[in-house]
């Protein structure tokens, strides 16, 4: 690793979202559900850079205000091309190993980003992620790769679906790349923390409720309520754990 080279986390958010716009403003405890994102991020010890990486589009402009707000740095790029964006941020800001985190996971943990990113450092792979496939409850998705792996793919990856996905091109080639999958001890991939549709909102803002005053809290905590609360899973069941993936595979061009 170049001595100039950063540990970065890159958050991925926009305001265009077509099943929930403007989901990363929604109000969580009175702030914007990125501000949440971008606070847990800033706790994950290691990290150099945290790194808000959104489009051009005017629309987007808040987003960038919200993170210079809180004393992260940014980004501007493609619109639909987020593997671009996310190489000619990469490329910016010297990052490397590079921690993927979406702008929709309000519940991301930092103590678990930490983990795998002291498990990254310790060991020699292109790709440590904990989707492959997932045993955490969807919604703390983290993904770590180098930026030779990121500059592999910015340059192979032709897919529509993987220019917009970013990592699934890894995923759907594992004979290229050195891959590990961190795994946690019980299956909860049935749970779903992330915001996709207003009533994954309604179940995060009622976590956040009943986790007050803490704003940062790990998924032990959140599953010692849910043990005492079982009925308030019941807000959001039935989506889909991919549908933003496997809509965009039906409409697959090459690039």
């Amino acid at each position: 690793m170049d001595s100039q080279s950063k540990i970065t986390v890159m958050i991925q958010a926009r305001t265009g979202s077509k099943r929930f716009p403007k989901k990363v403003l929604a109000k969580i405890e009175n702030k914007p559900l990125i501000w949440h994102v971008i606070e847990r991020m800033k706790r994950v010890k290691g990290v150099e850079w945290v790194v808000l990486a959104t489009t051009r589009r005017k629309n987007d402009e808040i987003l960038l205000k919200i993170a210079r707000d809180c004393g992260i740095m940014t980004f501007k790029g493609d619109t639909h091309d987020v593997l671009n964006r996310y190489y000619q941020c990469a490329l910016q800001y010297d990052a490397d190993p590079i921690i993927r985190i979406t702008g929709d996971c309000p519940l991301i943990d930092p103590s678990l980003v930490e983990k795998m990113l002291n498990f990254y450092m310790k060991n020699n792979y292109d790709y440590v992620t904990n989707i492959s496939p997932p045993t955490f409850p969807d919604g703390l998705d983290t993904e770590i790769f180098s930026f030779k792996t990121l500059q592999k793919i910015a340059h192979k990856a032709k897919l529509s679906s993987d220019r917009e996905h970013v990592t699934s091109y890894i995923r759907n080639h594992p004979n290229e790349f050195r891959i590990f999958n961190y795994e946690n001890k019980n299956d909860f991939s049935g749970l779903r923390w992330t915001v996709d549709e207003k009533r994954d909102l309604k179940l995060v803002r009622i976590i956040y409720a009943k986790m007050k005053p803490k704003i940062v809290f790990p998924m032990e905590s959140i599953m010692k309520m849910i043990s005492k609360n079982p009925k308030i899973l019941q807000i959001n069941t039935g989506i889909n754990r991919n549908e933003g993936y496997l809509k965009s595979l039906k409409k697959d061009k090459i690039k």
